[in-house]
């Protein structure tokens, strides 16, 4: 029997529940018209997932599976598929949908969500079978098995509009300074700009994560518990342009307090992220060095596709921090969450379903 893994409803408050994994049977879909039949390999964990098990997350769904990032082989195609080659291809779910092509954002916000345990759509990566159409599937590149593929779509899709579609400074010789590196979307933007050329620089508080950036392609990598960081990054920074072109950012807090100073007067803050709290103080020297701040949460269609291309030709691998094996690991999967609510992952945490 067909399995799905959701969240069950247990009393408590925002921040403070815990809502534990369930496992459930269910029946095996059958594609109708346009739909295909997807049987899931691998599926990877995001902190949207960690936040949805504490209701800190909007529009929660206890009934559709958890988990946006998915990777599978089409076992079936409903009536009036157009792209029947795709049967028996292996191909990756795209993380979000209601966003085809505009760069500015979702066409109509109304129709935009991320897949996983949310009411607008019933997508969801952790199942053994799924249903989606054409359009809502993408060809895994052919260098990656279904573990590294599952561990692309949100992170690299979130990465690549960050960098390319709103710093505008991927490109060969920018220096480019990424926040909190081991998150999946900051290796992800790491790789990313190693392989356009571009000069990376990151942070982190584990000394340990700085050393594998840095053998990553990293130029350097500061610790962003120590007092005087951002002095420290500076000191990095090649003579011949001694400044940032552009922050990465994931964290929030007072990065714009830290850093303004070593950007580029022009420069970009990307922020995708506020781990460290929900606000941002905006000061005016920022304003003097015309720096701007621009928020950037996952992507659209086409960059999906841009996305995967880049990955495809450079043939980049996904950093995968552990994996465990089996949907019906509860316990398992259980440790790939406190892994990422102590921060001990360095890249993605994936769940291989078979």
């Amino acid at each position: 029997m067909p399995r799905s893994l959701t969240v069950r409803r247990i009393e408590g408050r925002p921040g403070v529940v815990y809502y534990p994994l369930q496992l459930n049977e269910v029946p095996k879909p059958a594609p109708g018209p346009g739909e295909l039949l997807i049987r899931l390999h691998a599926a990877s964990l995001n902190h949207r997932d960690f936040f949805i098990r504490q209701h800190l997350y909007p529009g929660i769904s206890f009934t559709h599976p958890l988990l946006s990032d998915g990777c599978g082989t089409v076992v079936e195609a409903g009536p009036g598929c157009e792209t029947t080659p795709l049967l028996n291809k292996l191909v990756l779910l795209r993380p979000c949908l209601g966003w085809d092509a505009d760069p500015e954002g979702p066409e109509d916000f109304a129709k935009y969500s991320i897949i996983g345990a949310s009411k607008q759509y019933p997508h969801g990566a952790a199942q053994d079978y799924v249903l989606a159409r054409e359009s809502e599937v993408e060809l895994c590149p052919e260098h990656l098995s279904p573990a590294e593929g599952a561990a692309l779509p949100l992170v690299g899709l979130t990465g690549w509009r960050a960098l390319v579609t709103k710093s505008g400074n991927a490109k060969a010789g920018r220096n480019i300074f990424v926040t909190g590196i081991g998150g999946g979307v900051a290796l992800q933007v790491l790789q990313l700009g190693v392989a356009m050329g571009c000069n990376m620089y990151v942070s982190s508080g584990d000394e340990a994560k700085l050393d594998k950036a840095i053998q990553l392609g990293a130029k350097g990598g500061v610790n962003y518990k120590t007092q005087g960081w951002e002095k420290q990054l500076q000191a990095l920074l090649p003579p011949e342009r001694p400044y940032l072109d552009a922050i990465i950012d994931g964290a929030g807090g007072d990065i714009i307090a830290k850093a303004a100073r070593t950007l580029k007067p022009g420069g970009v803050i990307a922020n995708y992220g506020m781990t460290v709290g929900p606000k941002m103080d905006w000061s005016m020297q920022a304003v003097l060095r015309n720096i701007e701040l621009k928020g950037t949460t996952m992507g659209s269609g086409a960059e999906f596709i841009a996305f995967l291309g880049f990955v495809g030709k450079h043939k980049i691998k996904p950093v995968i921090s552990r994996t465990v094996k089996g949907l019906d690991n509860i316990e398992g999967i259980d440790g790939l969450f406190e892994d990422m609510k102590h921060g001990k992952q360095f890249g993605k945490l994936v769940i291989e379903i078979d």
